[in-house]
């Protein structure tokens, strides 16, 4: 059976800060500074995904195709349960676009002006195909983002926001917090 994902001794090779079990990570990801990226148990990265700078993903967590988590020196978290749909972009670092520095990686620290800050996806969040998150940003527990949002502020937990930037368009079901514990039974049994 053909796959493209890399089999645990290529994973142990790249060189991570750690790295559970049951990890499949495309051969066609592009991964950066891997040895300030953690990632735990039962992780899925499809294809042409970026991850680079300080990372920390949970357990069961899936970064769908072409996503991309730049971490920066401040760091990027995914908690248990979470997932990034197709094209996802988070940002725990941006340039300043205000004209009053200059911008891009090849460019000098003493000469930009970066706009950073830690960016928290708790437990059981998704965030919908071709969103944005930008700096400082945190994400409480079991809230959705719909599809292409623009995230620039912290949510409330158990909400649904969409849109750009976001607002709160509903309140979201608790309900996987019993199929949590379901699912965790059986997979013990």
């Amino acid at each position: 059976m053909a796959t493209s994902f890399l089999s645990r001794e290529k994973l142990m090779e790249i060189g991570f800060k750690s790295i559970g079990e049951n990890v499949l990570l495309s051969s066609k990801a592009s991964i950066y500074g891997p040895e300030n990226i953690e990632i735990g148990n039962n992780v899925r990265i499809s294809d042409f995904c970026i991850l680079s700078g300080k990372i920390k993903l949970g357990s069961y967590i899936h970064i769908a195709a072409y996503s991309a988590l730049f971490g920066g020196e401040e760091g990027i978290t995914m908690e248990d349960f979470s997932s990034l749909s197709s094209r996802v972009c988070v940002y725990a670092v941006s340039d300043d676009y205000s004209g009053e520095s200059l911008t891009n990686p090849m460019i000098p620290k003493e000469y930009k002006n970066l706009n950073t800050g830690k960016v928290i996806l708790r437990k059981y969040v998704i965030i919908g195909s071709t969103s944005i998150i930008l700096p400082s940003v945190e994400i409480k527990e079991g809230t959705a983002v719909g599809a292409l949002s623009l995230v620039n502020k912290s949510l409330d937990e158990w909400s649904v926001y969409a849109g750009i930037p976001v607002r709160k368009i509903n309140e979201r079901s608790k309900k996987i917090l019993d199929l949590e514990k379901e699912f965790l039974k059986d997979k013990d049994a």
